[in-house]
């Protein structure tokens, strides 16, 4: 698979990552053992971003990370988070930016992980409590200290972003970017590209929805999480349902599906940018991996624009309280 390079600070990935959350947690049931045969299947193809985070499983999906990659960690740009805080029983208990957390956080991960080091740690959400230069500070003394390699932040503003920059050079900023999630196009994005920020782009696929598979709210497992979103709900299901038929148009007349348009869309605004769509499932990882060979002419790109505007999805990204741990 082709390679990319994030910001300036020359961290080299693969164009596309996998997003390993999914199987943990939040997307209905959990199967361990498919999901190692699909990182290692994603390996083997080439994929060489994995992204976890502390809070995925209340730790379990970085064990599971950490199992899939014994005995091929030099394969690997292995990407975690720290920062948001569950309880055992998975509660949110807030986003803690301190010091000394930081370390704790650091430790915990590797410990999970199985590794000596981390090569991407990002702060998951910024905490309002914590002055970004303090948080940024402390991950500076873990790559110092040999722990992490390059640092990144998660849905951070620009403020937050620049002064960031001012203490340690910030490798990537990963924040939700898709078809129906474009925001990040009038502010976050360019100031990434001046600022030589790689742009890591979560949701790729809308949760889901823009690969067209969910055209029923009770195609959702009870426990999933996206129940709970309000993109999926009432008058905005049916009206992000629209904007999916007219992706799907435009992918069947290109012949492929309707998550490779939206991934060869991402992969066409730049190539400092890295989608990391999530599956744990081999057949739909091969699928989004082929994306990556599909090329968008002008005409298509003008048509998909047109389809999925700016502003396009019905309803917030999060539900109510989650929107909250979005730092604007």
């Amino acid at each position: 698979m082709e390679k990319r390079v994030l910001g300036k600070t020359g961290l080299e990935v693969s164009a596309l990552g996998l997003g390993c959350m999914g199987m943990s947690e939040f997307y209905g049931g959990r199967d361990d053992e498919e999901s190692i045969r699909t990182i290692h299947h994603a390996l083997d193809l080439g994929v060489a971003l994995l992204d976890t985070a502390d809070m995925y499983g209340v730790g379990r999906n970085e064990e599971l990370v950490g199992r899939a990659i014994k005995g091929r960690r030099d394969s690997v740009v292995l990407a975690t988070k720290f920062g948001n805080v569950r309880s055992a029983d998975g509660a949110m208990l807030g986003v803690n930016g301190r010091p000394e957390y930081v370390k704790q956080a650091c430790d915990a991960s590797l410990k999970r992980l199985g590794v000596d080091y981390i090569d991407l740690y990002y702060q998951h959400r910024v905490d309002p409590g914590t002055p970004i230069e303090e948080t940024v500070g402390a991950m500076a003394d873990l790559v110092q200290a040999g722990k992490v390699r390059y640092l990144g932040l998660s849905e951070a503003s620009v403020k937050t972003i620049a002064r960031a920059q001012s203490v340690h050079p910030i490798t990537a900023l990963q924040t939700e970017y898709s078809l129906w999630s474009r925001d990040v196009e009038d502010g976050i994005l360019p100031f990434c590209r001046e600022s030589g920020i790689g742009f890591v782009a979560y949701s790729p696929l809308g949760r889901g929805f823009l690969s067209g598979q969910i055209q029923s709210f009770d195609d959702l497992e009870e426990s999933d999480y996206r129940r709970f979103s309000p993109r999926f709900q009432g008058e905005n299901f049916k009206k992000n349902l629209d904007l999916v038929d007219r992706i799907r148009e435009i992918a069947r007349d290109k012949g492929c599906s309707s998550s490779q348009l939206a991934l060869a869309w991402l992969l066409s605004a730049g190539d400092d940018i890295v989608p990391i769509p999530g599956t744990k499932r081999r057949s739909y990882l091969e699928e989004n991996i082929e994306a990556a060979g599909i090329s968008l002419t002008s005409e298509e790109l003008r048509l998909i624009d047109e389809a999925a505007p700016k502003g396009a999805a019905a309803g917030f990204r999060y539900p109510e309280a989650s929107m909250k741990w979005l730092n604007s």
